[in-house]
Formats: C-alpha cells, sequence, structure tokens
C-alpha cells in the first residue's frame, strides 16, 4: 500500500505513539481534546485514534503554549475541528482495514514522511524540530 493512499484525517494513531512524538501527556491531549482544538476518532472499543491532523495541531498547540499564550488566546488562533471540518479525524470500516494492513514500521515511515513535507513551498513545517527525538528512537 504506498502511502499517499494514507489521508491526512485518517485515524491512525493509538495516543501512545502521539505522546512520544509531541511529547504531550495524556492529560494534556485529553485537554485539548475537551476544547474540541482536536478530535480524535474512536474505535468500537473507544479507543482514540489521532490522523496526521491531530498531531500537527497537537504540536502547533504546544509551540503555542511554548509561546505563553493561553487556552483562550489558542481557541482564537485555532479553529475548533467540529463535524464538518475537513480535518476532522475519520475512522471507519474502509480507513480500519487500511489501518490494520500497515505495520507499525510501515506506519512510522509513513508518519515520518507526511510530518516531514512542509504544508506550503517553502514553509518549514512546525514539527521538524520535534521529529528527530521520535525517529532516534526506532
Amino acid at each position: 500500500m504506498a502511502g499517499d493512499e494514507i489521508r491526512r484525517n485518517m485515524a491512525l494513531f493509538p495516543i501512545g505513539i502521539v505522546m512520544k512524538l509531541t511529547d504531550l501527556t495524556a492529560r494534556q491531549i485529553r485537554y485539548y481534546e475537551q476544547h474540541e482544538l482536536i478530535q480524535p476518532a474512536r474505535t468500537a472499543g473507544n479507543q482514540r485514534l489521532f490522523s496526521f491532523n491531530d498531531v500537527e495541531r497537537l504540536l502547533e498547540i504546544k509551540a503555542l503554549i511554548e509561546k505563553g499564550v493561553n487556552i483562550a488566546g489558542i481557541k482564537q488562533v485555532m479553529n475548533p475541528v467540529g463535524e464538518d471540518s475537513d480535518d476532522r479525524t475519520i475512522i471507519n470500516e474502509h480507513t480500519e482495514v487500511k489501518r490494520r494492513e500497515l505495520s507499525d514500521s510501515q506506519l512510522h515511515r509513513i508518519l515520518k514522511q507526511q510530518l516531514m513535507q512542509a504544508k506550503r513551498p517553502g514553509q518549514v513545517s512546525l514539527i521538524q524540530g520535534e521529529l528527530s527525538r521520535f525517529f532516534k528512537t526506532k
């Protein structure tokens, strides 16, 4: 399966991987979810699964917090992720089948590939600096 078949809003990553990559605690991640800054998908067993978009948003939130911006300020800068949002993480039978087909190493490679790409030409991705710690451990 090619990496380009993976959409940026597809539910792929359990909270453990997201915690390692973002250096945020589960409590912090749940807090941002409560404030509708991210909206991970839930499996039938109620496990949170995060998308590339979720990881990127969490790292943007972390950067704003480190600059001293409070949650109210972050909410003004970042739009909430609602049910109709293109950034909303999706989970359905098709995405679950694709997710199960991927080995951890394939998922890891695709994550690195997607996150290293800048959103716009010439723009450095906010999270590139965060990646070195995560990918050296694998």
